[in-house]
């Protein structure tokens, strides 16, 4: 606690919105407690747990914390990466594993200013998600992802636990400099705004249906697969609420077709 100053609230309210913190698949409490520490001490404050190994809420991430407290008392948690990120418009997955997909990557530095930049005025809602201790984020946890970001370090020796990632990620967050100042980013975006992650969700259900209906799925064994490389896709486009919309009326109108044809 050396050089804390209590009398000020750990929450300020004078800076940038800060990206959201995701831990998919944590193991250990105490892992979960230093990450809160991390992230406080750089101003970031909304942590999002899926499916923590041990069980949520757990003693040993209170005690590891050090007083960052009030980050594990207002965490959430989700059953599954999908509902985590739900509502973010932009998402990028740290991973030092090259993946089976195509994706930007960015350095720590490179995906500060992206955030700042996104998040000024509070237009954009992004967040940074980090994998289990032992193996890292999987592929079908990568997939929800906009971009990858890279921690740059010694090749010859880059391992990191989970709590010195998150600090090196928001630190980097907290020392960025924005560009941009609220009163020049358009607050208006109208159709432009992006579409948030729970509306594609709804767009590939309504896609998956239809595809099944019609028979593209030749081989169960395949679908898995394929339908992580359409999410991909969508998500790596990062489309708009008026793609969403478009799209919806394009597969209604095409799938109408078909079955006007058939009757």
């Amino acid at each position: 606690m050396a050089g804390t100053d209590t009398t000020l609230s750990p929450f300020p309210k004078d800076i940038a919105l800060a990206p959201v913190i995701i831990l998919v698949s944590p193991q250990l409490g105490e892992n979960i407690g230093m990450c809160a520490r991390a992230m406080l001490n750089c101003a970031v404050t909304e942590l999002r747990i899926v499916n923590p190994r041990d069980g949520w809420p757990n003693p040993g991430a209170t005690s590891s914390a050090a007083g960052a407290t009030a980050v594990l008392d207002q965490a959430n948690l989700y059953t599954s990466t999908k509902d985590a990120v739900a509502d973010l418009e932009f998402v990028l997955a740290t991973t030092a594993r090259p993946r089976e997909m195509v994706k930007d990557i960015y350095s720590t530095d490179a995906a500060a200013k992206e955030i700042r930049q996104r998040n000024a005025g509070g237009i954009q809602k992004c967040g940074i998600m980090f994998g289990p201790e032992r193996a890292g984020l999987e592929n079908d946890d990568v997939v929800f992802a906009n971009a990858i970001l890279n921690i740059p370090l010694n090749p010859g020796f880059s391992s990191l636990n989970l709590a010195q990632a998150v600090l090196l990620v928001c630190f980097s967050w907290l020392s960025a400099e924005n560009p941009f100042s609220a009163q020049e980013i358009a607050t208006e975006m109208g159709d432009t705004a992006p579409a948030k992650k729970e509306d594609v969700e709804f767009l590939l259900a309504q896609l998956e249906d239809e595809l099944t209906q019609g028979g593209f799925f030749r081989s169960p064994l395949q679908k898995p697969t394929i339908l992580r490389n359409i999410r991909n896709f969508f998500f790596r486009s990062a489309p708009t609420q008026q793609d969403v919309r478009t799209l919806h009326g394009i597969v209604s109108c095409l799938t109408g077709k078909r079955r006007r044809g058939q009757g």
